[in-house]
């Protein structure tokens, strides 16, 4: 997810004000020597360098990340180069991280987002949101940095674990129906790849039909369905195999574990 991020913000920004960092110095330097951007020797000298460190590490991480980079925030805030962090951890509140920072001294400014692997061809959907009472730049130059991922829509943090089911873990649930849809086509006679294209152009007209007219997808379902029609007995099928309760189960799943992963 960070190098789908470093990647939006090389588009948005310009190469030459993105630097990288990773625990393997290694692929910092070979996603570095792609986007043709900076490699940090390490964490404390990305948050020198940078002004928005965005923090991409697993849920359980995110406080050792935290009290490590601590001193590293306290001395630049001496210096008065203040930093933002933005926090892409699932399950994990604004709340329960800012303990983690005692060390840095003072109240540095703390944002979430979380963003789907679709940004990194332009096409994510990111969810950002800050604490009450925070500076109005950081969420704004937070969309500008992200502004060529796709759309970014700034929500309730209460809402943060729900919108990371539908949107964040959501093309992991679209891809294998994709694929289930090529699979008919393969066994109605067509070559795979083909299969797979078409139905992969299909979603994408689809998804961008009910963004772009705002019509119910039940209506837009219905307007495809002639009476009696090839399209209604593949739709009666999808109800028969129990397709909507399948989906709502994956969502609510995915919910509950983004809670467990915040404990």
């Amino acid at each position: 997810m960070g190098g789908a991020l470093a990647r939006a913000a090389v588009q948005a920004l310009g190469a030459d004000q993105v630097i990288l960092s990773n625990r393997t110095a290694a692929k910092a330097e070979a996603l570095a020597d792609e986007l043709g951007c900076a490699a940090a020797a390490n964490n404390a000298e990305a948050v020198r360098e940078a002004e928005y460190i965005f923090l991409g590490v697993k849920p359980h991480m995110m406080a050792d990340l935290l009290k490590d980079l601590s001193p590293t925030l306290a001395r630049c805030h001496e210096v008065w180069n203040d930093k933002v962090l933005i926090s892409m951890a699932a399950g994990r509140t604004i709340d329960s991280l800012r303990p983690h920072l005692a060390g840095a001294g003072y109240d540095v400014p703390l944002l979430r987002i979380m963003p789907n692997t679709c940004v990194a061809i332009g096409k994510g959907m990111t969810a950002l949101c800050a604490a009450p009472g925070t500076d109005e730049e950081y969420p704004a130059a937070v969309e500008e940095i992200l502004s060529a991922s796709g759309r970014v829509e700034r929500i309730a943090e209460s809402q943060m674990d729900a919108f990371s089911a539908v949107a964040g873990c959501g093309p992991a649930f679209i891809y294998p129906y994709i694929e289930a849809l090529a699979d008919g086509g393969v066994m109605a006679g067509l070559p795979r790849q083909k299969a797979l294209a078409w139905a992969a152009q299909m979603a994408m007209g689809a998804a961008s039909m009910v963004l772009e007219t705002g019509e119910h997808p039940g209506a837009l379902k219905d307007a495809v369905c002639s009476p009696g029609g090839s399209t209604i007995a593949g739709v009666a099928a999808l109800e028969r195999g129990g397709l909507r309760a399948a989906a709502i189960d994956a969502v609510v799943a995915a919910w509950k574990r983004n809670g467990e992963l915040g404990k």
